[in-house]
């Protein structure tokens, strides 16, 4: 297929979490407000004012600074954060907004934050004066308890902060404001995304990867004239008159921030069509739909904790529901078989990819392989090899 004219520049956005858009934000006087979970609604943090940026590390192979702090049981994940916030990655940013939800990105954005105790001395080491970090709490189910408890959380530890400490308009004026930004960019991926579902896709999945992964990394509305540009292109690609891959599968599981990792399956043969995994576009480009008289924030609380396919929420009806979810992507995305990832020591994923595994292939007979891996992919000839065997399968049970 012809390349896309901004693939290389949104690759070059994804080096480096200050990137020349953050860069071009700040210069603006925007504030840089960074975030790393799916339950710290990013509308919020595109307020009128500054901008989300979902935290990564590319390029961190060896986090032995940061494995003192934490440990070397922690998820790789977390520890490449703060190696990465340890080298100053990380001091354009005003402020972190963090959850109380997996214990390792926790204990992360733990160190970022000032303790001013007498017995210990502050590490510094987001190097921003005006750097401060909040915590939100996030409910595990979801019930009215619930959603009033997480709006109270969001206006309490996301808002009421934001405007104490940067004076951000944070009026219903101003968040509906954002929702409509937010939805734009929705609609530009999810239409960038259906050309997933042809029968000879025009893109593939680790072009989508790399522009999904820029929409949470850069401020929107600079990126906003690229993908839009991006998404008229599309409109006359056509593809390989003779297709490089053999099958399509659905890509699922924990924490993935890295396009290799996709490039290195549809080196194998298998061609990503779908994402269901955290940084992936299934939950985080659904539109955000407030109803006529709705608290904006309620309608973002409840939008949310209703998307969330996270396994932190334990109930057995939530669980049976993500399988249920997960099955409808297979079918939409007419996809051929699916891969299960985990990162190493990840404790929600640990558990959850076995059961997707099991549940998956037994209740509905779709073909799974599952991969325990590191946050970056330093041994891809070892995972190579399990794709390949199961690039193999798959035919072989087309054949039959």
């Amino acid at each position: 297929m012809k390349d896309l004219k901004h693939l290389i520049y949104f690759e070059d956005l994804l080096q480096s979490a200050n990137n020349e858009l953050v860069r071009k934000g700040k210069e603006e006087g925007l504030r840089a407000i960074g975030y790393t979970c799916y339950f710290i609604p990013e509308v919020l943090l595109d307020l009128p004012g500054c901008f989300s940026v979902r935290l990564r590390a590319p390029n961190c192979t060896s986090p032995d600074l940061a494995t003192y702090y934490l440990s070397s049981r922690v998820c790789h994940y977390a520890r490449s954060l703060l190696e990465r916030a340890l080298d100053g990655g990380y001091n354009f940013l005003d402020a972190q907004m963090a959850t109380e939800t997996c214990a390792a990105t926790c204990r992360f954005q733990e160190h970022l934050q000032q303790k001013h105790l007498d017995s210990v001395e502050d590490m510094q080491i987001i190097d921003n004066p005006d750097f401060f970090i909040s915590f939100s709490d996030v409910p595990l189910n979801n019930s009215e308890n619930s959603y009033n408890h997480f709006r109270k959380q969001l206006r309490a530890h996301v808002l009421d902060e934001l405007h104490s400490h940067f004076e951000i308009d944070t009026s219903n004026d101003a968040i509906r404001k954002a929702v409509e930004q937010h939805n734009e960019i929705c609609r530009l991926v999810n239409e960038i995304g259906d050309y997933r579902k042809l029968d000879d896709p025009t893109i593939t999945g680790y072009e989508f990867a790399v522009i999904q992964l820029c929409t949470l990394t850069c401020p929107k509305h600079l990126l906003l004239p690229y993908l839009r540009e991006t998404a008229e292109e599309l409109k006359t690609r056509t593809p390989d008159v003779k297709k490089n891959y053999r099958c399509k599968v659905v890509l699922c599981g924990s924490e993935n921030d890295d396009p290799e990792f996709t490039k290195l399956i549809e080196s194998c043969g298998a061609l990503v069509v779908a994402d269901r995994y955290c940084y992936g576009a299934t939950e985080s480009r659904i539109p955000i739909e407030i109803g006529e008289g709705q608290d904006p924030l309620d309608a973002i609380a409840r939008h949310y904790l209703l998307t969330s396919n996270c396994p932190r929420f334990m109930p057995q009806d939530e669980m049976r529901l993500r399988k249920k979810h997960l099955a409808q992507i297979y079918r939409d995305y007419h996809a051929d078989g699916m891969i299960v990832v985990s990162n190493k020591f990840c404790e929600y994923w640990s558990y959850e990819r076995v059961v997707d595994t099991v549940v998956m292939r037994r209740d509905y007979g779709i073909p799974v392989c599952s991969i325990e891996k590191e946050y970056v992919n330093k041994a891809s000839g070892q995972l190579r090899t399990p794709f390949l065997a199961f690039v193999e399968s798959v035919e072989l049970k087309r054949r039959q």
